[in-house]
């Protein structure tokens, strides 16, 4: 999750060795095999990721197994103008996902950060121009190019037509003109250049679209697109996500399923680098130790539910997905309210921690723990979250 203060063991022995002896060093992250080395990357604090990196055989094909938020991660800690090399060797889906999670602000589109992005882009060379074409959706490219030129077609049949002053064109049909006087517009008639030569038909709709298409419209869309994948990586929408802040009055909050629930959290494919937890009896929250109560394979079930959790707790509180310190804090916030609930609910039903686990959601928990803290002065909801949701707690079953 890039949050540990020291490397893992074996990463931190390479990188002790690499100062005494590189080579050395190159030939013991050899001596581990693929997935560790891997494991190591991502276990590896960001700033360090880069070091250890430049230590591998072939950093070629560990870059594109590191989940995409590490990915986006430590191309932060590198400096995107300096993380071409790293974006060079990234799947679609990673560069996809870097767009996603760190280049939107307040749900919008930040031209400010797809500006950057473009620039690391292009350092990685004109394949990974082409690769982040293509994965990342038109829409945000049209908000770009929008944000940054204007775009004049030149007219069919017009002999005595100018180009406009300051334009820029790469085919002599469309010209475009920095809407910064002091903009040169390098990357991004790099990125066109490469779009003309390789996608013709998607250089011709984009600039089509920064001419003829709504600003608002082309937002809506990019949301969209976003958002469904955000769903597949267990981000839900902000309506579903806010839902854990729901008031929840004292006559309710005990409310707790009669018998054990039996469900199942199907796996996602997590952008983040989740080693597995050291659960113990010892541990500071008591949702943790109540997972140390149960038998393994139905504690995984309730880890990959309380992942789920932090995950709406991020969306909630609308935290920068791209940052390497928001699941950390995420997950710090879903432990701290669910335990209050499940502690609460255990007093109220003289029920092990377990068992209380089973027999309410985590989700639940968190409600219950958030509105005691509040009703206690001690807690209130995002000040993003303007219109709080009310939920009817009438159903014992449905709230339980």
């Amino acid at each position: 999750m890039g949050t540990l203060e020291l490397p893992p063991p074996q990463a931190r022995r390479i990188l002790e060795l690499a100062r005494k002896d590189r080579q050395a060093a190159r030939v013991a992250m050899a001596e581990h095999s693929l997935d560790a080395q891997v494991a190591l990357i991502c276990e590896t604090p960001v700033s360090r990721r880069s070091q250890l990196l430049g230590l591998a055989a072939d950093p070629a094909r560990i870059i594109p197994r590191l989940p995409p938020a590490e990915l986006c991660f430590t191309a932060h800690a590198v400096g995107l103008a300096d993380a071409g090399w790293l974006l060079e060797h990234a799947t679609a889906e990673q560069l996809t996902a870097c767009i996603d999670l760190d280049a939107w602000t307040a749900g919008l589109p930040d031209r400010e950060r797809l500006g950057q992005w473009l620039e690391a882009f292009a350092d990685g060379g004109d394949a990974t121009l082409q690769k982040a074409s293509e994965a990342v959706d038109a829409e945000a490219w049209t908000l770009l190019l929008m944000d940054q030129a204007y775009v004049i077609l030149k007219p069919s049949g017009d002999d005595d037509w100018e180009p406009p002053v300051g334009g820029q064109t790469i085919d002599g049909q469309f010209y475009l003109v920095s809407r910064r006087g002091s903009d040169d517009l390098v990357e991004l008639l790099e990125f066109l250049r490469v779009l003309f030569q390789e996608s013709y038909w998607l250089y011709f709709r984009l600039l089509q679209a920064v001419i003829w298409e709504l600003p608002t419209e082309t937002e809506e869309w990019a949301r969209r697109w976003r958002g469904g994948r955000l769903e597949d990586l267990g981000f839900p929408p902000l309506d579903e996500a806010k839902g854990i802040y729901a008031f929840l009055s004292e006559t309710n909050a005990d409310l707790i399923s009669d018998e054990a629930r039996s469900f199942e959290v199907e796996d996602w494919p997590m952008p983040v680098w989740m080693p597995s937890f050291p659960i113990t009896a010892e541990m500071d929250y008591s949702l943790f130790r109540a997972f140390a109560g149960l038998p393994d394979e139905e504690r995984r079930t309730r880890l990959l539910e309380f992942l789920s959790l932090a995950n709406r707790v991020a969306v909630a509180d609308d935290l920068p997905l791209g940052d390497a310190e928001t699941l950390p804090a995420s997950l710090a916030k879903a432990a701290r309210f669910a335990s209050l609930g499940l502690d609460f609910l255990c007093a109220e039903h003289d029920l092990a921690a377990p068992d209380a686990l089973r027999r309410a959601t985590q989700e639940r928990l968190f409600r219950v723990g958030f509105n005691l803290e509040r009703s206690a002065g001690r807690a209130e909801p995002p000040l993003h979250l303007e219109d709080e949701p009310e939920t009817d707690e009438g159903e014992r079953e449905t709230e339980a």
